[in-house]
């Protein structure tokens, strides 16, 4: 279950100019990685959005295994 936390609006990164200046990454590769399926995001209407914690929880997924950042 999410906690409160995680739903906060300030967790929420509302577009690809967002996602992309939180990552410091370009428009072009949040939209690659978002396309391929790379980057755990959603949409709210057209608009392509991700969570601040479910992005650190998936890079910390992606440099030390999903069971060592568990424990």
């Amino acid at each position: 279950m999410k906690t409160d936390a995680t739903l906060s609006p300030a967790d929420l990164l509302y577009g690809v100019k967002a996602i992309a200046a939180h990552l410091q990454m370009t428009v072009k590769q949040v939209y690659h990685l978002h396309a391929k399926g790379d980057l755990p995001t959603f949409k709210i209407g057209a608009t392509v959005c991700a969570r601040r914690s479910t992005l650190a929880k998936h890079f910390a997924d992606q440099e030390f295994g999903p069971s060592e950042s568990n424990a």
